[in-house]
C-alpha cells in the first residue's frame, strides 16, 4: 500500500492573542513588520518515518524547537531532525520564532507516523558491552535480515570515539557490516556505537524499528609482529618492546604454514587440547596434544602458546603445525597481556591469511584502507 505524501504543513497555533502572520506596526513610521510564518512538515497519520521532520519559517528566525532531536541551518530560517522516526508513534513538535522586531511566534504540529509492514533490527554488536579490547577491534554488526538500502542503515550508524579516531563502515555481506578505524585505536579511551535504526528504510516497505547503543572501551596497546624468518616476536605493549624466540608451520603442507597478514586475537584459555587427523596424507602427522597458555588467533586453528617441548626449534627453525610457539616465558607474557582484538602481525611466510575461506575469521586488516572505502556504500569515512 502506498503511504501518504507529507503534507506541506498543519494548522498554526498562534499566541499572545495574533494570528500567524498579522502585522505588528512600528509606532514610530506606521509601517507594518509582518509576523514569522512557521510551517511544520509534517502532519496528519502515515508520515514516512524515513524523511524526518523538517522546520521554516519567513519573516523572522526560529528560536526553539522541541519534541524531536535535531539542528538549525547557519541562519536559523530552517530546522530538520537529526534522525529518521519511528514507525507508528505519535509526534508532537512546537517551534518559536520572533519577527524583526522581536516579537514571538509559537507553532505546534501533531502528526503519526506510518506503521512498518515489515521490520529491521540488530541481531547481534560485537564488542560485548563493556567490554575492554585491542587497538585492532573492530565493530561488527549484525542485522536480522538483509539490507537493500544499504546507504540508508549506514547513515544511521554513529560511532563516537574518546580520541577522535577516523573509522568507516564497509559491508562484508548484505546482513553484516563491519567498522574498522583507518589506523589502529588510540589506547585507553571510550567508545560509543549507536544504531539510530528507527525509522530508517532498510528495503521496500521494511523499516529499524528500534536503535541500539553499545558502549566498550580500548585497552592497552598490544602489537605483536611474529616473523617466520627470523624465529623471533617482537611484542610492543603500550611502548614496552620485548622480544621471543618463536617456532611457526613447518610448511610441509599448505594447511601447516602458518598464516601470513595482520590477525586480531579471539580468545584465550589456559589449557586447548589440539588434534589433527591426517587421512594418511603424505607429510602429515596424527596427533592430539594439550598446549598451555594458548591464544587464538584464526577461526582454522591458530594459536599463539607455549611450545610443548621441543624448545630447541624456537628462534632457529619453523616445525609446528601452523600456531606461533613460543618459550614458556614468552607465552605467559604473551597471554597475560592479551585481550581480544590485539594486532598479531605475521610475516615471512608463504600462505596469505587474507586468501583463506574461513567465514569466521577477522581478516579485516589485510585489506588496504581504499578498498575498505571501497566497501562503505557512502564511500566515505566517518
Amino acid at each position: 500500500m502506498k503511504l501518504t505524501h507529507l503534507a506541506a504543513a498543519v494548522a498554526l497555533v498562534a499566541v499572545a492573542g495574533c494570528s500567524v502572520g498579522a502585522a505588528d506596526t512600528n509606532g514610530r513610521n506606521g509601517t507594518a513588520a509582518p509576523d514569522a510564518t512557521v510551517r511544520i512538515s509534517a502532519a496528519g497519520n502515515g508520515v514516512r518515518p524515513d524523511q524526518g521532520v523538517t522546520v521554516t519559517v519567513s519573516g523572522g528566525t526560529l528560536e526553539t524547537v522541541t519534541g524531536v532531536a535535531g539542528a538549525f541551518n547557519a541562519d536559523r530560517t530552517s530546522w530538520k531532525s537529526t534522525w529518521t522516526l519511528k514507525p507508528g508513534t505519535s509526534y508532537k513538535v512546537t517551534a518559536t520564532a520572533k519577527n524583526q522586531r522581536g516579537k514571538v511566534t509559537t507553532v505546534t504540529g501533531v502528526f503519526r507516523t506510518a506503521t512498518a509492514k515489515q521490520t529491521l533490527g540488530i541481531a547481534d554488536v560485537t564488542p560485548m558491552p563493556g567490554e575492554k579490547v585491542g587497538v585492532g577491534m573492530p565493530i561488527i554488526v549484525d542485522f536480522t535480515g538483509p539490507v537493500a538500502n544499504r546507504a540508508n542503515v549506514e547513515k544511521a550508524l554513529e560511532v563516537k570515539s574518546g580520541k577522535g579516531d577516523e573509522g568507516a563502515w564497509s559491508w562484508v555481506t548484505d546482513r553484516r557490516v563491519v567498522y574498522r578505524t583507518r589506523k589502529y585505536w588510540h589506547a585507553h579511551q571510550k567508545i560509543s556505537f549507536t544504531a539510530h535504526l528507527a525509522g530508517v528504510r532498510a528495503a521496500r516497505d521494511t523499516y529499524g524499528v528500534r536503535d541500539v547503543s553499545r558502549s566498550f572501551s580500548i585497552g592497552d596497546s598490544n602489537v605483536t609482529v611474529a616473523n617466520a624468518k627470523t624465529h623471533y616476536m617482537t611484542v610492543n605493549h603500550d611502548g614496552t618492546v620485548h622480544k621471543f624466540p618463536i617456532s611457526t608451520g613447518k610448511g610441509d603442507l599448505r594447511s601447516t604454514i602458518t598464516t601470513n597478514g595482520i590477525h586480531l586475537t579471539r580468545e584465550k584459555a589456559q589449557v586447548v587440547t589440539m588434534t589433527a587427523t591426517c587421512h594418511g596424507r603424505p607429510g602429515c602427522d596424527d596427533y592430539q596434544e594439550k598446549v598451555h597458555l594458548a591464544v587464538r588467533i584464526t577461526v582454522g586453528g591458530e594459536y599463539v602458546h607455549q611450545s610443548v617441548g621441543e624448545y630447541q626449534y624456537l628462534g632457529v627453525q619453523n616445525e609446528s603445525h601452523g600456531c606461533v610457539r613460543t618459550t614458556p616465558e614468552g607465552a605467559k607474557y604473551f597471554y597475560d597481556i592479551s585481550q581480544r582484538g590485539d594486532i598479531v602481525d605475521v610475516t615471512g611466510t608463504t600462505r596469505p591469511f587474507a586468501d583463506e575461506p574461513y567465514d569466521g575469521d577477522w581478516k579485516y586488516w589485510t585489506t588496504s584502507w581504499n578498498r575498505w572505502l571501497a566497501g562503505s556504500a557512502l564511500h566515505s569515512a566517518g
